[in-house]
Protein backbone atom coordinates (compact mmCIF):
# COMPACT_ATOMS: atom_id res chain seq x y z
CA UNK A 1 0.00 0.00 0.00
CA UNK A 2 2.50 2.19 1.05
CA UNK A 3 4.49 1.83 -2.72
CA UNK A 4 1.07 2.40 -4.13
CA UNK A 5 0.38 5.40 -2.75
CA UNK A 6 3.97 6.61 -3.09
CA UNK A 7 3.40 5.90 -7.20
CA UNK A 8 0.11 7.82 -6.59
CA UNK A 9 1.54 11.07 -5.42
CA UNK A 10 4.38 10.94 -8.37
CA UNK A 11 1.71 10.74 -10.62
CA UNK A 12 -0.45 13.57 -9.74
CA UNK A 13 2.37 15.74 -9.55
CA UNK A 14 3.90 14.58 -13.42
CA UNK A 15 -0.18 15.04 -14.40
CA UNK A 16 -0.21 18.78 -12.79
CA UNK A 17 2.95 19.50 -14.60
CA UNK A 18 1.74 18.05 -18.05
CA UNK A 19 -1.01 20.36 -17.53
CA UNK A 20 1.14 23.97 -17.31
CA UNK A 21 0.15 26.25 -19.82
CA UNK A 22 2.17 25.52 -23.26
CA UNK A 23 4.71 28.33 -24.27
CA UNK A 24 6.29 29.18 -27.50
CA UNK A 25 10.20 28.08 -28.08
CA UNK A 26 10.40 31.75 -29.14
CA UNK A 27 9.33 33.09 -25.56
CA UNK A 28 11.85 29.85 -23.40
CA UNK A 29 15.10 30.38 -22.81
CA UNK A 30 18.22 28.09 -21.06
CA UNK A 31 17.47 25.34 -24.57
CA UNK A 32 20.59 24.15 -23.91
CA UNK A 33 19.00 21.81 -21.41
CA UNK A 34 17.59 19.73 -24.29
CA UNK A 35 21.16 18.97 -25.79
CA UNK A 36 21.26 15.39 -25.38
CA UNK A 37 24.06 14.09 -22.64
CA UNK A 38 24.75 10.34 -23.91
CA UNK A 39 26.15 9.17 -27.12
CA UNK A 40 23.92 6.60 -27.92
CA UNK A 41 20.99 8.88 -27.61
CA UNK A 42 22.54 10.79 -30.17
CA UNK A 43 22.96 8.01 -32.40
CA UNK A 44 19.02 7.30 -31.78
CA UNK A 45 17.62 10.30 -32.67
CA UNK A 46 18.56 12.38 -29.55
CA UNK A 47 16.05 12.10 -27.36
CA UNK A 48 15.03 8.62 -26.21
CA UNK A 49 13.99 8.88 -22.50
CA UNK A 50 13.28 4.85 -21.86
CA UNK A 51 17.01 3.51 -22.62
CA UNK A 52 17.81 0.46 -20.05
CA UNK A 53 21.07 0.98 -20.65
CA UNK A 54 23.76 1.27 -18.05
CA UNK A 55 24.89 4.63 -19.10
CA UNK A 56 25.02 7.69 -16.23
CA UNK A 57 24.30 10.19 -18.34
CA UNK A 58 20.93 9.19 -19.12
CA UNK A 59 19.19 10.44 -16.06
CA UNK A 60 19.55 13.99 -17.75
CA UNK A 61 16.78 12.36 -20.34
CA UNK A 62 15.27 11.00 -17.50
CA UNK A 63 16.00 10.53 -13.88
CA UNK A 64 13.96 7.38 -13.26
CA UNK A 65 16.61 5.93 -15.73
CA UNK A 66 19.02 5.79 -12.72
CA UNK A 67 18.23 2.72 -11.10
CA UNK A 68 19.48 1.06 -14.40
CA UNK A 69 23.05 2.26 -13.40
CA UNK A 70 26.10 0.32 -11.70
CA UNK A 71 27.37 1.84 -8.32
CA UNK A 72 29.66 4.55 -8.37
CA UNK A 73 29.91 5.07 -12.07
CA UNK A 74 31.49 8.68 -13.74
CA UNK A 75 30.39 9.47 -16.85
CA UNK A 76 31.71 12.21 -18.96
CA UNK A 77 30.76 13.57 -22.49
CA UNK A 78 32.08 16.09 -25.12
CA UNK A 79 29.63 17.57 -27.58
CA UNK A 80 30.87 19.08 -30.83
CA UNK A 81 28.01 21.66 -30.95
CA UNK A 82 27.77 24.18 -33.93
CA UNK A 83 30.93 25.71 -35.40
CA UNK A 84 32.57 27.62 -32.97
CA UNK A 85 31.35 25.98 -30.03
CA UNK A 86 31.73 23.33 -27.38
CA UNK A 87 29.21 21.44 -25.00
CA UNK A 88 30.11 18.83 -22.56
CA UNK A 89 28.73 16.97 -18.96
CA UNK A 90 29.56 15.16 -16.66
CA UNK A 91 27.16 12.46 -14.43
CA UNK A 92 28.15 10.44 -11.55
CA UNK A 93 25.81 7.34 -10.00
CA UNK A 94 25.73 5.49 -6.74
CA UNK A 95 23.66 3.03 -5.29
CA UNK A 96 21.44 3.81 -2.31
CA UNK A 97 20.22 1.31 -0.08
CA UNK A 98 18.90 -1.98 -2.30
CA UNK A 99 15.98 0.28 -4.12
CA UNK A 100 17.41 3.64 -4.14
CA UNK A 101 20.12 5.79 -6.64
CA UNK A 102 21.45 9.00 -6.15
CA UNK A 103 22.96 10.65 -9.09
CA UNK A 104 24.61 13.93 -9.73
CA UNK A 105 26.02 16.00 -13.11
CA UNK A 106 26.52 19.17 -14.58
CA UNK A 107 26.29 20.31 -18.24
CA UNK A 108 27.65 23.16 -20.09
CA UNK A 109 27.88 24.52 -23.46
CA UNK A 110 30.80 27.69 -24.04
CA UNK A 111 29.85 29.74 -27.44
CA UNK A 112 33.55 31.21 -27.44
CA UNK A 113 34.23 34.78 -27.84
CA UNK A 114 32.06 37.62 -30.21
CA UNK A 115 32.53 41.25 -30.91
CA UNK A 116 30.39 43.29 -28.99
CA UNK A 117 29.06 46.66 -30.91
CA UNK A 118 26.44 49.55 -29.81
CA UNK A 119 23.53 49.96 -31.25
CA UNK A 120 25.63 52.23 -33.98
CA UNK A 121 27.51 49.96 -35.00
CA UNK A 122 30.86 50.48 -33.08
CA UNK A 123 32.83 47.68 -31.80
CA UNK A 124 33.09 47.66 -27.77
CA UNK A 125 35.71 44.85 -27.41
CA UNK A 126 34.59 40.84 -26.50
CA UNK A 127 32.79 39.13 -24.88
CA UNK A 128 31.87 35.66 -23.77
CA UNK A 129 28.71 33.42 -23.41
CA UNK A 130 28.18 30.31 -21.21
CA UNK A 131 24.81 28.12 -20.22
CA UNK A 132 25.10 25.62 -17.22
CA UNK A 133 23.16 23.45 -15.33
CA UNK A 134 24.32 21.25 -12.19
CA UNK A 135 22.03 18.41 -10.83
CA UNK A 136 21.24 16.11 -8.61
CA UNK A 137 18.73 13.73 -8.39
CA UNK A 138 17.45 10.27 -6.20
CA UNK A 139 15.75 7.38 -8.13
CA UNK A 140 13.84 4.72 -6.05
CA UNK A 141 12.23 1.27 -7.72
CA UNK A 142 8.68 1.45 -6.27
CA UNK A 143 8.41 -2.57 -7.45
CA UNK A 144 10.30 -5.00 -9.20
CA UNK A 145 9.85 -3.51 -12.47
CA UNK A 146 8.98 0.36 -11.70
CA UNK A 147 11.12 2.86 -10.45
CA UNK A 148 10.65 6.98 -10.35
CA UNK A 149 13.14 9.48 -9.88
CA UNK A 150 13.21 13.30 -9.49
CA UNK A 151 15.91 15.81 -10.81
CA UNK A 152 17.12 19.01 -9.34
CA UNK A 153 18.99 21.45 -11.42
CA UNK A 154 20.98 24.89 -10.77
CA UNK A 155 20.83 26.90 -14.45
CA UNK A 156 22.96 29.37 -14.79
CA UNK A 157 23.37 31.72 -17.87
CA UNK A 158 25.90 34.44 -18.71
CA UNK A 159 25.79 36.63 -21.79
CA UNK A 160 28.67 39.15 -21.81
CA UNK A 161 27.55 41.55 -18.74
CA UNK A 162 23.80 39.94 -18.72
CA UNK A 163 23.32 36.75 -16.89
CA UNK A 164 20.13 34.83 -15.32
CA UNK A 165 19.34 32.22 -12.68
CA UNK A 166 16.89 29.59 -12.78
CA UNK A 167 15.94 26.40 -10.27
CA UNK A 168 13.88 23.09 -12.17
CA UNK A 169 13.07 19.92 -11.91
CA UNK A 170 12.45 17.05 -14.25
CA UNK A 171 9.76 13.97 -12.95
CA UNK A 172 10.17 10.61 -14.32
CA UNK A 173 8.83 6.87 -14.16
CA UNK A 174 10.17 4.17 -15.87
CA UNK A 175 8.51 0.74 -16.46
CA UNK A 176 11.40 -1.95 -17.26
CA UNK A 177 10.56 -5.40 -17.86
CA UNK A 178 14.25 -7.16 -18.47
CA UNK A 179 13.45 -10.87 -19.39
CA UNK A 180 11.49 -9.37 -22.79
CA UNK A 181 13.84 -5.93 -22.53
CA UNK A 182 10.59 -3.77 -22.48
CA UNK A 183 10.95 0.07 -21.66
CA UNK A 184 8.22 2.42 -21.76
CA UNK A 185 8.65 5.83 -19.53
CA UNK A 186 7.40 9.47 -19.02
CA UNK A 187 9.08 12.58 -18.13
CA UNK A 188 7.97 16.18 -17.00
CA UNK A 189 11.14 18.24 -17.49
CA UNK A 190 12.27 21.46 -16.43
CA UNK A 191 9.35 22.69 -14.72
CA UNK A 192 10.30 25.61 -12.35
CA UNK A 193 11.18 29.49 -13.39
CA UNK A 194 13.72 32.23 -13.12
CA UNK A 195 15.16 33.26 -9.70
CA UNK A 196 17.02 36.34 -11.61
CA UNK A 197 16.37 37.17 -14.84
CA UNK A 198 18.38 38.60 -17.81
CA UNK A 199 16.17 42.06 -17.46
CA UNK A 200 13.19 42.84 -16.08
CA UNK A 201 10.86 40.52 -17.96
CA UNK A 202 10.63 36.83 -16.19
CA UNK A 203 10.76 34.40 -19.32
CA UNK A 204 10.18 30.46 -19.58
CA UNK A 205 11.95 27.51 -19.59
CA UNK A 206 11.58 24.91 -22.11
CA UNK A 207 9.20 22.65 -20.25
CA UNK A 208 8.58 19.11 -22.14
CA UNK A 209 6.37 16.51 -21.44
CA UNK A 210 7.83 13.19 -22.90
CA UNK A 211 6.98 9.70 -23.34
CA UNK A 212 9.18 6.77 -24.99
CA UNK A 213 9.71 3.40 -25.40
CA UNK A 214 12.35 0.72 -26.88
CA UNK A 215 11.68 -2.57 -27.28
CA UNK A 216 13.70 -5.64 -28.67
CA UNK A 217 12.85 -8.23 -30.42
CA UNK A 218 12.52 -11.78 -29.12
CA UNK A 219 14.30 -13.68 -32.17
CA UNK A 220 17.10 -11.13 -33.35
CA UNK A 221 19.44 -8.81 -32.29
CA UNK A 222 17.84 -5.95 -32.86
CA UNK A 223 15.98 -3.27 -30.29
CA UNK A 224 13.68 -0.45 -31.60
CA UNK A 225 13.22 3.46 -29.53
CA UNK A 226 10.83 5.47 -30.08
CA UNK A 227 9.98 8.99 -28.27
CA UNK A 228 7.54 11.58 -28.34
CA UNK A 229 8.75 14.75 -27.27
CA UNK A 230 6.76 18.67 -26.75
CA UNK A 231 3.62 17.03 -26.29
CA UNK A 232 1.88 20.25 -24.86
CA UNK A 233 2.84 22.25 -27.94
CA UNK A 234 0.62 21.46 -31.13
CA UNK A 235 -0.15 25.17 -32.42
CA UNK A 236 1.94 26.37 -35.73
CA UNK A 237 2.28 29.26 -33.82
CA UNK A 238 3.62 27.86 -30.42
CA UNK A 239 5.88 25.47 -31.42
CA UNK A 240 7.56 25.60 -35.07
CA UNK A 241 7.55 29.02 -36.68
CA UNK A 242 6.12 32.26 -34.87
CA UNK A 243 5.68 33.93 -38.28
CA UNK A 244 3.77 31.03 -39.60
CA UNK A 245 0.24 30.72 -38.45
CA UNK A 246 -0.91 27.76 -39.96
CA UNK A 247 1.02 23.94 -40.62
CA UNK A 248 0.18 20.50 -41.79
CA UNK A 249 -1.64 18.21 -39.01
CA UNK A 250 0.57 15.43 -40.38
CA UNK A 251 3.50 17.65 -40.54
CA UNK A 252 2.97 19.13 -36.78
CA UNK A 253 2.37 15.01 -35.16
CA UNK A 254 5.63 13.71 -37.21
CA UNK A 255 7.94 16.44 -35.86
CA UNK A 256 7.07 15.33 -32.09
CA UNK A 257 8.60 11.85 -32.90
CA UNK A 258 12.41 10.42 -32.89
CA UNK A 259 12.69 7.33 -33.58
CA UNK A 260 16.07 5.12 -33.71
CA UNK A 261 17.35 1.48 -33.86
CA UNK A 262 19.76 -0.69 -32.12
CA UNK A 263 21.69 -3.66 -33.87
CA UNK A 264 23.27 -5.52 -31.03
CA UNK A 265 25.15 -8.01 -31.90
CA UNK A 266 26.99 -9.22 -29.11
CA UNK A 267 26.97 -7.80 -25.38
CA UNK A 268 29.37 -5.75 -25.82
CA UNK A 269 29.05 -3.81 -28.82
CA UNK A 270 26.08 -1.87 -30.52
CA UNK A 271 25.74 -0.10 -33.91
CA UNK A 272 22.96 2.31 -34.19
CA UNK A 273 21.22 5.15 -36.16
CA UNK A 274 17.94 7.51 -35.33
CA UNK A 275 15.94 9.77 -37.31
CA UNK A 276 14.37 12.98 -35.74
CA UNK A 277 11.60 14.51 -37.41
CA UNK A 278 11.57 17.94 -36.20
CA UNK A 279 15.64 18.16 -36.83
CA UNK A 280 15.26 17.14 -40.52
CA UNK A 281 12.31 20.02 -41.08
CA UNK A 282 13.83 22.77 -39.59
CA UNK A 283 17.13 21.91 -41.04
CA UNK A 284 15.79 21.57 -44.94
CA UNK A 285 13.92 24.85 -44.42
CA UNK A 286 17.42 26.54 -43.20
CA UNK A 287 18.14 24.98 -46.54
CA UNK A 288 20.19 22.09 -45.89
CA UNK A 289 18.42 18.86 -46.56
CA UNK A 290 21.28 16.34 -47.28
CA UNK A 291 21.17 13.99 -44.14
CA UNK A 292 18.91 16.35 -42.13
CA UNK A 293 17.44 14.46 -39.24
CA UNK A 294 19.99 11.12 -39.43
CA UNK A 295 22.00 10.32 -37.11
CA UNK A 296 24.49 7.39 -36.23
CA UNK A 297 26.67 5.68 -33.72
CA UNK A 298 28.45 2.42 -32.21
CA UNK A 299 29.69 1.62 -28.21
CA UNK A 300 31.75 -0.79 -26.99
CA UNK A 301 31.24 -2.13 -23.41
CA UNK A 302 34.50 -3.76 -21.85
CA UNK A 303 32.61 -4.48 -18.28
CA UNK A 304 33.83 -1.68 -16.35
CA UNK A 305 34.96 0.59 -19.24
CA UNK A 306 32.29 2.06 -21.86
CA UNK A 307 32.40 4.13 -24.96
CA UNK A 308 30.47 5.30 -26.98
CA UNK A 309 30.49 7.71 -30.37
CA UNK A 310 27.81 9.11 -32.47
CA UNK A 311 27.20 11.68 -35.42
CA UNK A 312 24.56 14.38 -35.60
CA UNK A 313 23.49 17.33 -37.38
CA UNK A 314 21.69 20.12 -35.10
CA UNK A 315 23.04 23.00 -37.53
CA UNK A 316 23.24 24.08 -40.82
CA UNK A 317 27.11 25.06 -40.55
CA UNK A 318 28.80 22.23 -39.29
CA UNK A 319 28.01 18.34 -38.30
CA UNK A 320 27.68 17.61 -34.56
CA UNK A 321 29.98 13.88 -32.51
CA UNK A 322 29.02 13.24 -29.45
CA UNK A 323 31.43 11.11 -27.08
CA UNK A 324 30.96 9.56 -24.06
CA UNK A 325 33.12 7.41 -21.92
CA UNK A 326 32.13 5.65 -18.61
CA UNK A 327 34.18 4.23 -15.62
CA UNK A 328 32.63 2.13 -12.97
CA UNK A 329 34.83 2.03 -9.54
Amino acid sequence: MQTVNRLFLFLVVLSAASFMKAQSESTTIFNFLKLPTSAHSVALGGTQVALPDDDASLGAMNPALLSNFTDRSINLGFLTYMQGNKAGNASYAMAAGERGTWGVGAQFVGYGSMKEMSVDGVEMGDFSALDMALSGGYAYMLTGRLSGGAMGKFIYSKYGPYSSVALAVDLGLNYYVVESDFSVSVVAANVGGQVKSFADKREHLPFDLRVGLTKRLANAPIRFSVSMVDLTRWRSKDYYNPTRTTEKAGRILMNHFVVGVDVLPMDQFYVSAGFNFRRASELKAAGSGHGAGLSFGAGLDLKRFKLGVAYAKYHVSTPAFMFTAQYSL
